[in-house]
């Protein structure tokens, strides 16, 4: 089996934006089996539409995708994610019935304030605005 067929799971994340960066690069540090994969979004030639959306879309919530091609979004794509470094006791109460669409929420709500909520804890600007998203439309 080659190396890029290995992966279970793919993280997509902004490598622009310095909180979603250093989600990515934390998760990375303990994924030492190669079964969590990575791409960043903000890559020069990066192509939305491989995965049937746009870059607006992948830039409004967090978005992970399985190697047959289905694509979780917002907690459930770190869920797996944590769950493929061994960490997934830490987000499974957010799958249980009630606490799944609070955690939505939340993290809905974490994302559209992300940058300032990284600027309190001593982030930086993103470049360019680029970590701004437009609200999640229901």
């Amino acid at each position: 089996m080659n190396k890029e067929a290995k992966w279970e799971f793919k993280l997509i994340y902004d490598g622009q934006c310095p909180m979603c960066r250093r989600e990515a690069m934390w998760l990375q540090n303990r994924s030492r089996d190669g079964r969590l994969a990575f791409e960043d979004i903000a890559v020069p030639g990066f192509d939305a539409s491989q995965y049937g959306r746009t870059q607006e879309q992948l830039m409004g919530v967090m978005h992970g995708v399985f190697p047959d091609g289905r694509i979780v979004t917002k907690v459930a794509a770190f869920r797996e994610a944590y769950r493929l470094v061994g960490l997934g006791w830490l987000l499974a109460p957010t799958n249980w019935p009630g606490l799944r669409q609070l955690s939505n929420w939340g993290y809905e709500w974490f994302a559209r304030n992300r940058v300032a909520i990284g600027k309190i804890f001593g982030g930086k600007e993103c470049p360019d605005g680029r970590c701004e998203i437009k609200p999640v439309k229901r």
